[in-house]
């Protein structure tokens, strides 16, 4: 993204610099009385912000100006044109406490984008789209957020925004790409058309890979499968693809990616044309296409390279289970096109069943804390805000759902679904949507981080959706918190959970905390199925600390039924802890005095 931000005052300086740490902005400016131009670290002074509009605006994604409305919106006025060309332009004030989507709030993503900043930065933003006013989907926009690219007019898609806004029935006639987008409340109000049904004119829009209606979004569903004689040049092979998709009125925006046989892994021809389109290719061996039953094998061909399919088969491939050939193959020589070099290729197209967009895709792993959405961080609010699908738990994501848009979707799992959770997510991340995969706590303390991350690893790098972890409040920091200090002098944790980690190295890890005179906090402490492995930790704790060590037992920290006891070793209620109960036990030094419960650093033995 191509984005600045331009303060207007001096005062602008501190917004400006954290504005500058997101993915956002490349540049900052700001506001100067000084003859020329000057540069304080990463912070541009300029005399006159117009100045910089004049050189920049033609390629700038997104303007955000620290300062007033009325001189932002006299400074930008001169420059704008049409809504489907003009940059975002979002105006936050001073303290970061407005944040104002100004221009582009559909085509521009401006309004996601305002959405991110107001929870990284806490401040309330100020919507004045009469989509959220009544909840309803963002038709010229809200394909993004699914990984599709949008054809037809702007103003075909304008008329079809204002009969939304009449109250009118929209319509959409979905043929292809992911349809979770039905299930959020915005996607509900929109009525679907069957692909045997008529359309309703002028107020429907479409999903599908066909380019004869005015108004379309295009999920990346085709696969061109492409073989050719060693050294042929892009330009054949790209006119050859042209006519191709043309002959079955298929949308280029429609293409997922390449597919061919791996000695073509040099080919410059094919090379090339997949760069020049940012879209991956995906090579096969002859031992797997020859697999593949294809409608025009060739003997010719099994004799040269051993399979008698290479672009019917690589393209059936890669599209996958369910896959159909829409394109059988076509022959394409340089006599074809005049003006190409020599050389053939031969192309043919299947469709798959999912989408595939990993490089438009995100999978941000997020610790919504303890309980209380008061301890979500801003860090996390912002990655919410800017995924379209939220994954996990039911009760996690119940606690979490009061910050949820309309326009979003919730995918609830079973407590002991972790792998299928995690799998959902990878696959969704590759079809070109940006999913939340939700852990309560912090998801690298026992959370799903891990399990996402191993397998996130068995996909090669260069088609692995973009993930990120997000840090989150554990419940272990807010039990201390809530109880004292227990915790400021070093500390570990254990999980008394079995079913994944073996007891012999579980009490191996208790007896080394204990050697080393550790703070030890004990996760996971006992269930109905597990009712021996907590009496035989604190028998193991008993061996070597006094029975008169202080003990924390927290239940439902950060909830509405939270509670806190304390106890000694040898008087802990076995009874009464569970597994939504966290367990700090006290080292020789921990002490518990007016229910203050502290393990002192020494500052004042020093």
């Amino acid at each position: 993204m191509e984005g600045i931000a331009i303060g207007l005052s001096s005062k602008s300086k501190e917004t400006l610099r954290r504005l500058k740490k997101t993915e956002f902005v490349k540049e900052i400016y700001i506001a100067s009385s000084s003859k020329d131009n000057e540069r304080e670290n990463e912070l541009i002074e300029v005399k006159k912000p117009r100045e910089i509009l004049l050189k920049k605006w033609p390629e700038l994604d997104l303007i955000i100006f620290i300062g007033s409305i009325g001189a932002s919106v006299r400074i930008i006025k001169s420059f704008l044109t049409s809504k489907d060309k003009d940059p975002g332009v979002i105006i936050i004030d001073n303290k970061c406490s407005k944040i104002v989507p100004l221009i582009g709030l559909h085509q521009s993503n401006t309004q996601n984008i305002a959405f991110q900043i107001s929870k990284l930065f806490g401040g309330q933003i100020i919507e004045t789209n009469n989509s959220n006013d009544h909840n309803f989907l963002n038709l010229d926009a809200f394909g993004n957020q699914w990984g599709w690219k949008r054809s037809g007019k702007i103003q075909n898609w304008s008329k079809l925004v204002i009969k939304q806004a009449k109250n009118e029935e929209i319509f959409c006639k979905q043929l292809s790409g992911n349809s979770l987008w039905r299930t959020s409340e915005s996607g509900k109000i929109i009525n679907q058309i069957h692909e045997n049904e008529t359309d309703k004119p002028d107020s429907t829009f479409h999903v599908s890979i066909f380019e004869n209606h005015e108004t379309t979004w295009h999920p990346r569903v085709l696969w061109i499968g492409i073989g050719c004689e060693r050294n042929t040049c892009k330009e054949l092979i790209a006119n050859s693809l042209k006519i191709s998709l043309e002959s079955g009125n298929l949308s280029h925006h429609s293409i997922a990616g390449f597919a061919t046989i791996d000695i073509k892994k040099d080919e410059q021809g094919i090379l090339e044309l997949a760069k020049e389109n940012n879209l991956p290719i995906k090579f096969f061996n002859k031992a797997d296409l020859s697999k593949i039953i294809v409608p025009n094998p060739s003997n010719l061909v099994h004799k040269e390279i051993g399979t008698s399919s290479v672009a019917e088969a690589s393209c059936l491939i890669a599209a996958g289970e369910e896959s159909k050939l829409l394109k059988e193959k076509r022959i394409f020589k340089d006599k074809d096109f005049p003006k190409s070099k020599s050389g053939a290729v031969t192309i043919a197209i299947a469709e798959s069943k999912n989408q595939y967009y990993p490089t438009n895709g995100e999978i941000h792993i997020i610790g919504s804390g303890p309980g209380d959405i008061s301890f979500l961080t801003n860090n996390a609010r912002k990655a919410l805000s800017k995924c379209t699908v939220w994954i996990g738990y039911k009760m996690y994501l119940d606690l979490i759902k009061p910050i949820k848009r309309s326009d979003q979707v919730l995918i609830e799992s079973k407590l002991t679904e972790e792998k299928e959770r995690c799998s959902k997510a990878i696959k969704l991340a590759e079809e070109g949507i940006k999913v939340a995969l939700i852990s309560s706590g912090e998801s690298g303390f026992y959370g799903m981080a891990g399990l996402l991350l191993e397998l996130l690893q068995t996909i090669k790098k260069e088609y692995r959706p973009y993930f990120e972890v997000h840090p989150g409040i554990s419940s272990l920091q807010l039990a201390a918190a809530l109880s004292g200090a227990p915790l400021m002098n070093d500390f570990c944790s254990i999980s008394l959970s079995d079913k994944l980690t073996p007891w012999s190295l579980i009490e191996k890890r208790i007896k080394g905390a204990l050697l080393g005179d550790f703070v030890i906090a004990l996760f996971n402490p006992q269930s109905i199925e597990r009712n021996w492995q907590l009496k035989s930790a604190i028998d193991l704790c008993l061996q070597s600390r006094s029975v008169d060590t202080p003990v924390l037992i927290a239940r439902q920290v950060g909830r509405e039924n939270q509670s806190k006891k304390f106890f000694t070793l040898n008087t802990i209620p076995f009874k009464e802890i569970d597994m939504l109960s966290i367990i700090i036990v006290g080292n020789s030094q921990t002490t518990l005095i007016d229910e203050i419960f502290l393990t002192p650093r020494g500052y004042l033995q020093n």
